[in-house]
């Protein structure tokens, strides 16, 4: 292997490496689970588009979610190093972590919509940034897209039912 060669690729990673990552999705959804305190009650309480799902379905789903997150951004990093995508892997968790204090926590359903949108837009973004470097987090980050985006709509549609 020539000299050349070696800059170009990443240095080995030993799979342990993936703790921090999913350290800091569990924190994310930790934070979420404490601001959702009640939520099953505020849930209940809106008036509800006709396809919201019922509540207990979102503990299972954002399980899953946060664990191809977490993995998604290990992916990232494996692969690059700390570069602008894990900066934007960072920010959308941010943003993910904004929303349900927003939402749940101080019943601000139209500045949570606007979050909600940011939120769709990095994840968007990181999905094709994350393209170019590892299909695999990026397909991991699709289902992700999905439910944010159906989240964006029933968000949409409690401000304009409520």
């Amino acid at each position: 292997m020539s000299t050349r060669e070696l800059h170009l690729s990443p240095p080995a990673r030993p799979w342990w490496t993936l703790l921090p990552f999913l350290v800091a999705v569990v924190a994310v959804a930790g934070v979420g689970g404490l601001a959702a305190a009640g939520s099953q009650e505020t849930y209940r309480a809106l008036e509800l588009p006709p396809y919201a799902p019922p509540s207990w379905l979102f503990g299972p789903v954002w399980s899953v979610l946060y664990l191809m997150i977490g993995v998604a951004g290990w992916l990232l990093w494996r692969d690059r190093g700390w570069d602008r995508t894990l900066w934007l892997w960072t920010a959308q968790l941010l943003l993910n972590l904004a929303w349900t204090p927003l939402f749940f926590a101080a019943d601000l359903y139209t500045v949570a919509l606007v979050e909600i949108v940011a939120l769709d837009v990095a994840v968007a973004l990181l999905v094709a940034w994350a393209w170019r470097g590892s299909r695999i987090a990026a397909w991991l980050l699709v289902p992700y897209l999905a439910w944010v985006c159906f989240a964006t709509a029933l968000n949409a549609g409690i401000v304009v039912l409520n």
